[in-house]
């Protein structure tokens, strides 16, 4: 079942599920929290531009650098990832799912290309894979709230939270 503005509302009263920092009132809508864009940018090493990536051996963390400054103008085809400023705690019967929003979407951008799970028992801020497939460069910026998330309830908690055992999560 998707949680309806009401009930993300008694989640968050009950302290079940957190957000830091704490989200506004105006961020929750009928059945999504809208997040917003930290300042913080990664795009890939100009090497890794010019040159086949084998997937089976690649690790991310060596094609990508941090962009320096808390705006990014991503050129038509090009990806950077970008991170959510809130970090948000889910109970063990919840899971969330990113979803783009629509008017950033009719004007081009994705903002995850598939990692849209949050996992129940996450604890950690969302990594967002944004893609410009606009025929023009478009700018994004902290602050800007280009993606949602919608709560669902599991039938059972989980026993495997992923704070304990998502192998990036523990190191989140």
């Amino acid at each position: 079942m998707v949680l309806s503005n009401e009930d993300i509302k008694k989640e968050i009263a009950n302290k079940r599920l957190i957000f830091r920092p704490a989200i506004s009132e105006d961020q929750i809508g009928p059945a999504s929290v809208d997040l917003t864009l930290s300042g913080k940018f990664w795009v890939f090493k100009e090497k890794y531009l010019r040159k086949v990536l084998d997937l089976s051996t690649a690790d991310f963390k060596k094609a990508i650098k941090r962009h320096k400054g808390n705006s990014i103008t991503l050129a038509p085809g090009m990806m950077c990832l970008g991170i959510t400023k809130e970090k948000i705690r889910m109970p063990p019967d919840l899971i969330g799912t990113l979803e783009g929003r629509s008017r950033y979407a009719r004007l081009g951008l994705a903002v995850h290309v598939t990692s849209a799970l949050v996992n129940p028992g996450s604890n950690n801020r969302q990594v967002l894979e944004i893609v410009n497939f606009a025929p023009f460069p478009v700018t994004i910026k902290e602050g800007m709230r280009i993606s949602q998330v919608v709560f669902e309830r599991l039938e059972s908690p989980t026993t495997k939270p992923y704070s304990k055992y998502g192998k990036i999560a523990r190191r989140q």
